[in-house]
């Protein structure tokens, strides 16, 4: 008999949390944060999917409690249990959970792929600006905006990495690099399809004014910018950007 994953709840663990049905999604409409709730949005639209949301505000540090380090060890939002399964299963960081949404309720893969070279595709994409775009952006607003103490060595070396990676997706979205005309959207054939590329990539980029970053600067990089706009008109995306998860909810409840 193969053996039992543990269990994730306990007596600590919320009982909103503990008790939800189905999908939950423990967030903050951070731009991690969001790009879940926009796939969440998105499927919703298409297939009717369901979930519930419980909001917290990591400023707290709840995310560091007992509790939730069972559902994420490195403590950090957003986590998505899906309490379908027995028992219910945790996933962690946000790329993986893009991809569990995406293979487990995109049957007609609206937001992904059924051939194997446009996955690949997708995922080089998604796991980019995962591992070499999202960092340097959480880094110059660090010490760009959020520091006290300012570090121009850091603002400069993480600002120029920055712009150097929206120069990558600029190549991608203009189609120069590969001589061809321009792209809508990262992955896919042609101009592209709408994935959660895109979905996982969007976030941190519309965020492109709180970084300092000049319009001269993003001036350099036109499809990227008509790519934000795109994105931005979708109503899932605007419903994910929205009210129902601003509201910071009771954990005592």
């Amino acid at each position: 008999m193969a053996p039992q994953r543990p269990s994730i709840y306990a007596d600590d663990t919320p009982p909103r949390i503990r008790d939800a049905k189905g999908l939950h999604l423990i967030t903050q409409s951070t731009p991690n944060g969001q790009k879940v709730q926009i796939l969440l949005e998105e499927l919703a639209d298409v297939y009717g999917v369901e979930w519930t949301t419980t909001v917290i505000d990591i400023s707290t540090n709840v995310q560091k409690q007992d509790w939730f380090l069972r559902l994420n060890p490195n403590g950090r939002i957003p986590v998505l249990i899906d309490n379908a399964q027995s028992p219910p299963f945790p996933v962690m960081e946000t790329s993986a959970e893009l991809v569990y949404l995406a293979e487990k309720f995109d049957a007609r893969r609206v937001f992904s792929f059924d051939d194997p070279l446009d996955v690949s595709e997708c995922l080089q994409w998604l796991f980019f600006w995962h591992g070499s775009g999202a960092p340097y952006h959480g880094q110059v607003i660090h010490f760009a905006i959020l520091s006290k103490e300012k570090v121009p060595y850091a603002i400069t070396r993480f600002t120029n990495e920055l712009l150097r990676v929206f120069g990558v997706l600029e190549l991608r979205l203009s189609g120069y690099n590969t001589d061809s005309a321009p792209r809508a959207y990262l992955a896919g054939p042609g101009k592209g399809t709408y994935s959660i590329a895109d979905m996982g990539t969007w976030p941190w980029i519309k965020l492109w004014q709180f970084t300092g970053i000049t319009e001269e600067q993003m001036s350099d990089f036109p499809h990227l910018l008509q790519w934000l706009d795109r994105i931005e008109a979708r109503p899932a995306v605007q419903r994910a950007m929205g009210d129902k998860y601003k509201k910071v909810d009771n954990l005592k409840l």
